[in-house]
């Protein structure tokens, strides 16, 4: 006899399956090499940035932590902020931030269209690897000026994409692919009200995940 799974049974098994594709708990082999790559990057972004103890800076897309970890326990006195839209990463980056013992380290949830961080609250945002994925361009990068003070710095670290890779989904096309071009990143800061000041190509050196360039912007 051919037996018929129950309503229940199915949305449980959904349920189930869809947890299990989930990321639960952050690779530690992943996030030793993240660390390690962050206590590389951290100086280098450090002085490009004009970062000072006492300073606060954002790491917007935070993703495990990492770089966020690093700059807390650099910042000292200041603050650093930690954003990302994804659950698992929020989720993953306060546990690092406890596990650690810092005190100086804010999370929040960012959306799409903004950073959710709060006005004029950094000398400096930071993101890594990140832009190329932004899909609400014009909202998103208001945002970002309006989280700096007057002065403050962006840096975004990105990479130029290989021709014919996959577009990440609700990108804009000219991107070209995975990735994005520096003149794209220049164009879209200075429309949203950056000054540019210049570009860093093959940024960082010894990069072992993809090195690219750094775009410095000022408010």
């Amino acid at each position: 006899m051919r037996r018929h799974l129950s309503a229940v049974a199915v949305v449980a098994a959904l349920s189930l399956s869809v947890l299990v594709a989930q990321p639960q708990e952050q690779d530690a082999r992943e996030l030793a090499q993240e660390r390690a790559q962050a206590e590389l990057d951290a100086p280098k972004i450090v002085d490009v940035l004009e970062l000072k103890p006492g300073m606060t800076v954002a790491d917007v897309g935070s993703g495990g932590g990492a770089m966020t970890v690093v700059l807390g326990k650099w910042i000292g006195p200041g603050r650093v902020f930690a954003t990302d839209i994804t659950e698992h990463a929020l989720r993953w980056t306060r546990a690092y931030v406890k596990k650690e013992g810092l005190t100086n380290v804010t999370v929040i949830e960012g959306a799409a269209a903004a950073t959710n961080l709060p006005d004029a609250c950094c000398d400096a945002v930071l993101l890594r690897h990140v832009y190329h994925h932004i899909t609400e361009i014009d909202a998103f990068n208001k945002s970002l000026l309006a989280s700096l003070k007057p002065g403050g710095r962006l840096a975004i670290i990105d990479f130029v994409p290989d021709k014919g890779s996959p577009l990440p989904k609700g990108v804009p096309a000219n991107r070209g692919g995975h990735g994005i071009p520096t003149a794209v990143v220049i164009e879209e800061m200075k429309a949203a009200g950056f000054t540019y000041e210049r570009t860093i190509d093959k940024w960082p050196p010894g990069d072992k995940i993809q090195p690219g360039f750094l775009t410095l912007f000022r408010k």
